[in-house]
């Protein structure tokens, strides 16, 4: 951290201590980021280089999974963890398939409200944002309510965030209190690190970024994952590597990213 980062932070934000959003916001080329992100983003990616095309590539599935929900005439959006806004954001991609979407973000960095604040200031299609970490489900399904209709379906997106959550705090039952807000025909998207994807490389990259944030993150297996969309119909090709998940026509091969991707449909 440099004295001129420290002077810049907005008040209350602890800039010493590396924040997961933070970090892929360096990852994706961001400059909202200190000293102690980029420290952590780089030890990560020293103990595997899948890790920088991995998070470019879940913000690309991310764009096609709405652009899918979408076609299904879902036109409301739960984007939890959404991070730092930067390009193709949920409401960006959603609204501009259908201009009536209406989409909130959770999240629970400071810095991430700041941006959020700021973006949405000059946004005159129906968004809103809510301060609030995923564990916190009730508070986040409440200020939801606001903007969104629990009667019609809402396309819900855990992007990149469970791997934040482990298993002692029930991450499938966070889903599940998520989802049964939800009205059926809803859809939920998840993208998560996979332990299974590259073994070695991973699970090195799990401990540097444990040890970087200072508390456990958990990768996941395929399996692991696929359990987070029981009850659900999964849709194809179900849980794949992110960068295969119904890829764009015109899209290179991907190399391996580490990152399994799916979404599923509430019945």
């Amino acid at each position: 951290m440099t004295a001129g980062e420290e002077e810049a932070a907005p008040k209350g934000i602890d800039v010493a201590t590396p924040h997961i959003a933070r970090i892929y916001d360096y990852w994706l080329g961001g400059k909202d980021n200190f000293a102690s992100d980029r420290a952590a983003a780089e030890q990560v990616m020293l103990a595997t280089p899948t890790i920088k095309p991995g998070v470019t590539a879940n913000r690309a599935f991310l764009s096609r999974a709405v652009r899918s929900m979408v076609g299904e005439g879902v036109t409301q959006f739960l984007d939890i963890g959404t991070g730092i806004p930067t390009a193709n954001n949920t409401h960006m991609v959603a609204q501009a398939a259908a201009p009536e979407s209406r989409v909130v973000y959770a999240d629970n960095d400071p810095i991430v409200l700041a941006h959020a604040r700021a973006l949405l200031s000059g946004v005159t299609a129906p968004t809103s944002f809510v301060d609030a970490d995923l564990r916190d489900t009730g508070r986040i399904l409440e200020e939801a309510a606001g903007l969104l209709d629990f009667e019609r379906p809402v396309g819900l997106l855990l992007i990149a965030v469970l791997h934040c959550i482990p298993d002692d705090d029930d991450p499938q039952g966070l889903i599940g209190t998520l989802l049964d807000a939800l009205a059926p025909g809803s859809f939920l998207a998840i993208t998560h690190p996979g332990i299974d994807q590259l073994p070695e490389r991973m699970s090195a990259a799990e401990d540097a970024l444990t040890k970087a944030m200072g508390f456990r993150v958990t990768f996941r297996t395929r399996d692991g994952v696929e359990a987070f969309f029981s009850g659900l119909d999964l849709l194809e090709p179900g849980v794949v590597p992110v960068q295969d998940w119904r890829p764009d026509a015109d899209a290179t091969p991907s190399a391996t990213t580490g990152m399994w991707g799916g979404v599923a449909r509430k019945k």
